[in-house]
Order: C-alpha cells, then structure tokens, then sequence
C-alpha cells in the first residue's frame, strides 16, 4: 500500500498549489472574489515575494508555462530577465574574474519577475492590480509570520551583511540578531502602493493601469532607484568589491515576452516545458530515453539507476547545446532515433564521464569546468540542495487550476534577500542570475548583453489529446526536472494518485557541473533519500555510484493540480520543508 501525508483535495471551483500557505490562501481568495487562474496566480506570486523573501523576490524572474479555456496550446512566459548591456566577458575578465560571482551586485541580470506578472494580468487577467496585490501589500506592511529558514538563511549572512552590506543589515537584523516572529516589510509595501497608484493615475481602464504600473516599473521610480543603487561598489562571492552593472536604461529595454513551449509526446500527454534557453527540454530528453528502454520499475535498484543514467546524459546535453540565442538541435534531441541512440550509452554500472551526444553529428564543447581545467572557489550563490541532501532552500512554485479549465505553472526564484544588497527605499534587492553564463567564448550559455541565462527554473504542463489536464513543478536548482521526472514516471506512467506521487521517496544525480557558482561537479554523484529500501542502495553502491543517503523526507518540493477525466479538479503539495500546502474547494 503507496504512503500519502495528506489526501489529494478534489473540488470543482478551483484549485492551487504553492510552496508556502499565505500564497496558496491568497490565490484561492482571488479565485472567490470571481478572478481566474492567472489572477490568482499573480496574486499568489506576489505573496511570495512577501512570506519566501530567502528563495524569491521582486529583483527575481518568473517563468511560467499557462493554457487557456479558449486556446488551450500551451504559452510560456518569459519573466527571466537578460544580461545588462555593459556585462561582457571582457569586463568580468578585466576585474581578475574566471566565473561570475555568486552573490553582489556584479552578479544581477535585469529583474523580469515583476514585468512578466503584470504581463500576465495586462494579457490574460481579470481583475483591476488593486485587487490583486491586495494580499501582498497587507502581508508586507502589517506583518506575516517568518518561517523558520528564513531566520536561518539570514543567520548564514549575518556577518556579511553588518561588515559590508549595511542596508540589508538594517532590514533583516533586529537587535543584533536574525529577524523572527512578525516581520513587516514596509518599505516594499509602499513600492506595491505606489505601482498600484501610479497605474490608476494613468486612467481607469484596467489594461490602461497595468501598463501605467508597468512603466512605473520599468522606466519610473523603481529603475530610477536600482540605476543609481546599482552603482555603489558591494562585497561580493568573489572577495572583493564590485559595482552592478544594471541600469535604469536595462530597465526600460527589457520586456517580459511570450514564446511557444517545447513539447514532447509522451505515454498519451503532451509535455510542455520552456525552451532550450533554460534547462526545460533535459526533461523532456530524459523522457525520450527512458520510453526508448522501456517500462521502468521505480522501486527496484535496476529503476533507480536508469533514471539516474538517463537524466546524466540529458544534462550532459544542456550542458553542451542549451543556451539563450544558440543553435540548438531540439528536434534532434527530441527525436526517437536520438533517444535510442543515447539509451544505448546505459550499462549496468555508473557512469563517471559527463557524455553530450552528437546531434547532426555536431561536435559538442563543454565549459572548462567540466573538462576539469577549470574550478571556481567557495560559493555563496543560490542556497540549493547540497551533496550530503542538506537542503537550505532555494525557489519557489506555484500551480493554479480555475473552474473554466485555465492553468498556470510557474517558478519563481531570485532576488533572494541573500543575493545582494538591500536597496532601502525599494525593501528588495537585486538577483544573482548572471552566476549561470560562462565567462568563455563561443559556448552556448556564454556570457552577452542581452542574453538569458541558462535558467535552472522550469515549471512544466500536460495535455492529453490536446487538451490541458495539469501543472506541476518543483524548486530545487538542478534538480527540478531530476525531481519532476520521478513525480510524472509515477503519477502518469505508474498511475499513482497525485498526492503519492508527491509524497514517493526521491534521489537525483550530481554528476554534472551545477549552474551554480562555483559550478562544482561530483563524478558518479547520486543523492538520494533513506526511504528507499537498504538493498536497494546497497546495490547501487556496488554498481558504482558515489551514494549518499539524505534524510527521509528531505528532497523534492513538488506542487501540482489537476484537471480529470470527469472534470473533477485536484491539487497535491509536498510535505518535505513544512510549508507548501494546496487548497481549493
């Protein structure tokens, strides 16, 4: 008998599923008050900037994968924001530089999160912004109650932030020590209130007061303030003092934009995912494979290390070919002959080489890093889950179902309040993004002006016959898809119920340089939870897998809702981290 923690909800109103509880609340209020799932969306993505300041914020990005009622082709929304025009390697290689650092001012791409949310409302919302942001402007200027890791997470930079970065200093220490209990953020409340007030003074028309509070974004008071805080030098991951390189002008530049999905047939569904300017398609290559070898039996050692092998060569693949603006093979790497021809690379025993394939007969180039000529120093960049299973946060997901069959996936991440200095009269600070191009020439994740950076973020969506039945993702770094992967071999392949699915023991491999500062590799890497069986284990050890066993209930954080067959509607949350909770009725 499958172990749940919790019953899959089923209703026929709406449904969500976030990584923390006020945002889930939030949405499924805006849901009551007659919105739809991309309000509600909006509304909860806003909350977590508010109560997961440590795994998202407002200098952050989104992206999202939605569909539609009436067009039920899956869109993906691009808040993921690009290289500033003065970020060259040349630059970052002028400052004594090999990598990006994973913390400062010097590590910020453009914020795209906050665009890419009024994108959606402006596009595909209903309700005015005042009613949307409602929750977050409350949660932010009369208090929410902290979570525990945040406290933590704050307690990790606590000296950085006293001995060089004063305004962060100011807003998350009290008394000397980490913030607790009811935290108020009332300077972002006010950067709220002013976006709302400045979009109802551009008119009364609601797409007219979007657009309003999207320029005051942009090209107002918040470029205006992140151009000139951006400019003082910053203590950064590097061990030195770095101006950013973000201006008010990069602001006005970028756009959050619309693009079609990359999707892949698999089992009866369609899966949608980003494109290859994020790491999206592994997945979808990880599918591919493992539909060439067969039926996978996930509670066998012969289960978990095909899965593990599988996901080592799509990631050898990212690592090779993804990247904002390059050329790459998707259809190839999508095809059946590429995936059989991939599958063949799987033995009986771990692999130790990261091994990109040869699309085209393309000749793949990996980053230094992973040819071992190259390593990066101590990191202080995204707080992911570590080699030991540790985790210590890292993003955030939410996933919203409506009455009339509208779903969004989304993942919002960075800005973490650990990322870079605080800008005071904003109450946020800027991501650390940058830390995922390379600082080599001529590779597909490449440093440029104006380039994304390979984003490890990568929320996902299913159809079956064309039709949008769910959405689901996971926080988690590098290991979203690896975790996605295990939750959708079992949910739609293994036909366990959602909330099982959720709930299933987890592991991912390491074996691939992360996309992390200081992009660190472990050859064989395989993490995986103590809830798998001994024997199990023990097995993959003697298949040569550098093996280590995490808490029971510590890797994943997976949401999801769905649509089923009868049109009943069903979310699941994951119980791992005490926070993420679904709701809907």
């Amino acid at each position: 008998m499958t172990f749940t923690t919790r019953p899959t909800l089923r209703g026929t109103f709406g449904m969500v599923s976030s990584t923390h509880w006020l945002a889930s609340q939030s949405a499924m209020r805006i849901l009551e008050l007659g919105g739809n799932a991309f309000d509600a969306g909006a509304a909860a993505g806003f909350v977590l900037h508010v109560v997961e300041p440590h795994l998202n914020g407002p200098g952050g990005e989104v992206p999202a994968i939605i569909a539609t009622a009436e067009d039920p082709a899956p869109r993906v929304l691009c808040g993921q924001g690009v290289a500033p025009a003065g970020a060259t390697i040349e630059h970052y290689r002028s400052l004594g530089l090999t990598l990006v650092p994973g913390s400062g001012p010097l590590a910020a791409t453009v914020p795209g999160a906050v665009d890419a949310w009024l994108l959606l409302l402006r596009d595909r919302g209903t309700l005015p912004l005042r009613v949307v942001l409602e929750p977050a402007i409350e949660y932010a200027r009369n208090g929410h109650p902290l979570v525990p890791r945040v406290a933590e997470t704050i307690g990790t930079v606590q000296q950085l932030f006293e001995e060089h970065w004063p305004t962060s200093a100011a807003l998350w220490l009290q008394d000397g020590r980490p913030a607790t209990g009811r935290f108020r953020n009332e300077a972002y409340a006010a950067t709220l209130e002013r976006l709302v007030t400045e979009g109802e003074a551009a008119g009364t028309d609601r797409l007219v007061q979007l657009e309003g509070a999207r320029n005051a974004w942009r090209e107002g008071f918040v470029a205006e303030a992140i151009d000139k805080f951006s400019r003082l030098p910053h203590r950064d991951s590097s061990g030195a003092a770095h101006a950013g390189l973000v201006t008010g002008a990069d602001l006005a530049a970028f756009e959050a934009s619309w693009e079609d999905a990359a999707t892949y047939d698999w089992n009866g569904y369609t899966v949608a995912k980003t494109g290859p300017w994020g790491q999206g398609p592994a997945l979808l290559q990880s599918l591919a494979v493992l539909a060439a070898l067969g039926d996978v039996d996930l509670d066998s050692a012969d289960g978990v290390h095909t899965t593990v092998e599988a996901m080592k060569l799509s990631y050898a693949d990212r690592e090779a070919w993804y990247g904002d603006g390059a050329d790459v093979p998707l259809d190839t790497l999508l095809s059946p002959a590429y995936a059989a021809e991939r599958a063949k690379l799987i033995g009986s025993d771990a692999a130790f080489d990261l091994r990109p394939g040869r699309p085209d007969g393309r000749e793949p180039r990996l980053p230094s890093v992973a040819t071992g000529k190259e390593a990066g120093d101590a990191t202080t960049g995204e707080p992911t889950v570590s080699a030991t299973g540790v985790t210590r946060g890292d993003t955030c997901h939410v996933d919203v179902v409506d009455r009339w069959g509208n779903l969004i996936s989304a993942t919002p991440s960075g800005g973490w309040l650990q990322s870079s200095p605080t800008i005071p009269e904003l109450g946020f600070c800027l991501g650390s993004r940058a830390q995922m191009f390379w600082l080599e020439d001529g590779l597909p994740a490449s440093l440029a002006p104006g380039k994304r950076p390979r984003t490890t973020l990568t929320p996902t969506l299913v159809l079956r016959d064309g039709e949008p039945v769910m959405a689901c993702g996971s926080p988690g770094g590098d290991q979203q898809d690896q975790w996605q992967l295990l939750f959708l071999l079992r949910h739609l392949g293994a036909g366990l119920d959602l909330q099982e699915a959720v709930d299933a023991p987890a592991w991912h491999t390491t074996g691939f340089p992360s996309s992390f500062y200081p992009r660190a590799s472990e050859p064989g890497g395989l993490v995986i939870e103590s809830r798998v069986a001994k024997h199990i284990r023990d097995e993959l050890v003697r298949r040569g897998h550098v093996v280590t066993t995490s808490d029971p209930w510590i890797l994943g954080r997976l949401c999801a809702v769905r649509k089923e067959p009868d049109g009943i509607l069903a979310a699941a949350a994951n119980p791992r981290g005490m926070q993420g909770y679904a709701v809907g009725r």
